[in-house]
């Protein structure tokens, strides 16, 4: 008896246990697509980081690798940190082995001002980056976090030369176009001081890009070329000459416009399948002509189609002979959860074949560069420029500092 009574609350404690368990699993499951979705939009940035930091550990011990990777990514987040703020919506970070790591802004920024707010993020964020490590070292005396500073301070430092398409030459446009030529006079010196290759490609890009700007396109904007791929469904019974056009181009009608929130569209229509679409581009520009490319199909395309009650009675209807019996879409038994085979609680989807052509279209133009692009508030121009000196002298320093104690940084 006793055991009896005894075994009794033990069991319905441990269902207790089983029920709150199987809860806690269908939570976790139901939570599970949104963890798997962000880790598969997460996939590229975290190959491309794990690539890097392969190919960094082939040359450096692997803690300095991982190390100097997080640095990158540190810099890289204060891009998207001030992007953000700006309402500038900009790509998740890329690495690219010995060349370091980039994000890609989705639409041009509305003026210098917005653009030198969007560059100066990294370096700030990443000297934040490096002083936590040259902390730990104080701390630890670890030649490690030493090296990781020293090398996140010079990383900072080359990305505020006033060079395109390094961060400083971006910011340098809020405060004076004319510190450019210091990039341009800077550049012989510095591939000459280190040697790098890189810096010698980066030097020849910014100085092509000064030709077009200032020489070769300075009465028209630089050609500019944005396209995307669509689907619409299409009547196989159409003529062959829609099907038939993957080497063949025709132009579109079309609509430009500027979104409030500075967002340029350009709005298309294909008249002869009512196919109406928009296509977001990622920098201002003159559109000289929207062309339809590339069509491929039609192509046989399963589409579910859910099916009305009305539709399930008349369906039923059929199956009995036509007979005035209908299936009920409730259970026999009134107020009760529906029956697993009622039509309620499994919805009747029906699937039917349908026909799709893909094809890309093509927007044609021109860069435009408001006239006004560089009219920066004097104050704004002032409080840039203090940002911009002041940060170049504190990494100077704290260089400096580093070498003085006899820290020997990596080579």
């Amino acid at each position: 008896m006793t055991e009896q009574r005894a075994s009794a609350p033990a069991g319905r404690k441990s269902g207790g246990k089983g029920w709150a368990a199987g809860a806690g699993l269908l939570v976790l499951l139901s939570k599970f697509k949104s963890v798997l979705f962000l880790l598969l939009k997460a996939g590229k940035p975290l190959i491309t980081m794990a690539v890097s930091i392969g190919a960094y550990a082939l040359i450096f011990p692997w803690t300095f690798a991982v190390g100097f990777v997080l640095l990158m990514l540190v810099h890289e987040m204060g891009h998207v940190w001030a992007a953000k703020r700006a309402g500038v919506p900009v790509s998740a970070p890329m690495f690219i082995p010995f060349l370091g790591a980039l994000i890609m802004l989705k639409r041009n920024p509305k003026d210098a001002g917005t653009e030198a707010y969007i560059g100066i993020g990294g370096p700030l964020l990443g000297t934040v980056g490096a002083l936590a490590c040259y902390a730990i070292g104080m701390l630890t005396e670890h030649p490690l976090w030493y090296a990781l500073a020293y090398t996140g301070f010079f990383l900072n430092l080359i990305n505020l030369l006033p060079i395109h398409p390094l961060d400083g030459g971006r910011i340098v446009g809020a405060v004076s176009r004319w510190l450019w030529l210091v990039g341009v006079v800077a550049g012989p010196f510095l591939i000459w001081k280190f040697g790098n290759i890189l810096f010698f490609l980066i030097w020849l890009m910014f100085l092509w890009e000064m030709y077009k700007r200032f020489v070769r396109n300075r009465n028209q904007g630089e050609p500019y070329v944005m396209q995307g791929s669509y689907r619409a469904p299409v009547d196989p019974a159409l003529p062959a000459w829609f099907f038939s056009g993957e080497s063949h181009a025709r132009e579109l009608p079309y609509t430009a416009y500027c979104k409030m929130d500075g967002e340029h569209v350009v709005v298309f229509v294909w008249e002869p399948l009512s196919f109406r679409g928009e296509l977001s581009l990622s920098q201002p520009c003159v559109v000289d002509k929207v062309v339809l490319t590339q069509v491929k199909g039609p192509v046989a395309v399963a589409v579910k189609k859910p099916v009305s009650s009305g539709e399930h009675e008349n369906q039923a209807q059929e199956e009995y002979g036509g007979e005035s019996t209908s299936i009920s879409a409730s259970s026999e038994r009134p107020g009760m959860p529906d029956a697993p085979g009622s039509l309620d609680a499994q919805e009747a989807v029906e699937e039917r074949e349908s026909f799709e052509l893909s094809f890309v279209v093509r927007v044609e133009g021109r860069r435009y560069e408001p006239q006004n692009y560089y009219e920066i508030p004097a104050r704004t121009r002032v409080r840039m420029g203090l940002m911009y000196g002041g940060l170049i002298a504190v990494l100077l320093y704290l260089m400096w500092q580093i070498g003085d104690a006899g820290l020997i940084p990596p080579t």
